[in-house]
């Protein structure tokens, strides 16, 4: 018994000699970033107001989340010079710190790990005649039939044009915006595979509503119609959106439209019964034109006669058919 003692010290005391140089070398150190489902991130390059994890090995004072600034800097504690995240791939980011922490002598053989919490540089914002307008990060492969989707598609009042605008550099090398027209129905009927352009982030999608003319008068159902067809409507088709003419219509309708530069609109007269006959041009019909179709009161009050004479006609003729018998 009284050499079992020693023998169980003895072995202790390896115990905790063998296990101390394995804490010196930080293999029992806690994770200092938390983990989060952001690791699934896809891999894309940085940009300002991206949140990113930085893990340091073994430097618990220099693993943190920070988030990139306005100018694409970010910056560590115990660091005199800030460091350029935006443009920059995480792991092209890990190099650059790694670099900082030897040149300003805080470490000698860093490890550093850098992992993306969340993409906010590459908003795309999708807006207008949408059932959802809304915001959203471009991450992975995001296109423009993805983005109309996401806000649950086209309205019903949506015209004809879907409106892209994004920055791109001009000749002098500084940035503008460029707006790229994109027809709706070869978009969604995939007409031109080509139109389903990439977003990469930044791109602002406007889906505008359809312009609409208005039909008063002597059609059978006056209203206001939507253009959705394209950027015009003509008068025929005004007239066949209002279930066609009445009886009587006046051979001369008229378009009001309003002119730039001027008060009120202007008044175009319209040959109606010329149109009708394929005699003149269907004449176009643009965003808020109003057209109107009188009612022919010449006609109508030669028809109440002949309708008259005829109800007058009969009833002679009746009378002197009694007065046979």
């Amino acid at each position: 018994m009284k050499c079992f003692i020693p023998i169980v010290l003895a072995f202790a005391t390896a115990s905790a000699l063998a296990a101390e140089p394995i804490q010196q070398q930080g293999l029992t150190t806690h994770a200092e970033v938390p983990a989060s489902d952001a690791a699934n991130l896809p891999v894309e390059k940085l940009g300002p107001d991206d949140l990113l994890g930085i893990s340091v090995y073994d430097s618990p004072e220099l693993s943190r989340t920070v988030r990139v600034d306005a100018d694409g800097n970010i910056r560590l504690p115990m660091m005199r010079q800030r460091i350029l995240a935006a443009g920059l791939f995480p792991y092209e980011l890990e190099k650059s710190i790694t670099s900082a922490l030897v040149s300003e002598n805080v470490l000698v053989s860093p490890v550093v790990t850098v992992s993306v919490v969340e993409y906010r540089s590459r908003p795309i914002t999708v807006a207008g005649a949408v059932r959802n307008p809304l915001t959203f990060q471009a991450t992975g492969t995001v296109t423009l039939l993805d983005a109309i989707s996401r806000a649950g598609g086209v309205a019903e009042n949506a015209g004809s044009s879907i409106l892209v605008t994004r920055a791109a550099q001009n000749a002098s090398g500084t940035s503008a915006p460029l707006t790229q027209r994109i027809p709706v129905r070869s978009l969604l009927g995939g007409e031109d595979p080509s139109l389903n352009i990439k977003l990469d982030g930044g791109e602002q999608i406007r889906v505008p509503e359809a312009g609409r003319v208005f039909v008063a008068g002597n059609v059978k159902k006056p209203g206001v119609y939507a253009i959705t067809d394209g950027a015009e409507s003509s008068v025929l088709k005004a007239i066949a959106l209002s279930q066609g003419l009445e009886g009587y219509s006046a051979h001369t309708a008229y378009i009001y439209r309003a002119e730039a530069g001027m008060h009120g609109k202007n008044e175009i007269p319209v040959d109606l019964k010329g149109i009708l006959n394929r005699r003149v041009p269907d004449p176009p019909l643009y965003a808020d034109d109003m057209l109107y179709i009188p009612n022919s009161t010449g006609r109508r009050n030669t028809a109440k006669i002949v309708e008259l004479s005829l109800g007058l006609g009969l009833g002679l003729a009746s009378i002197l058919l009694l007065a046979a018998q």
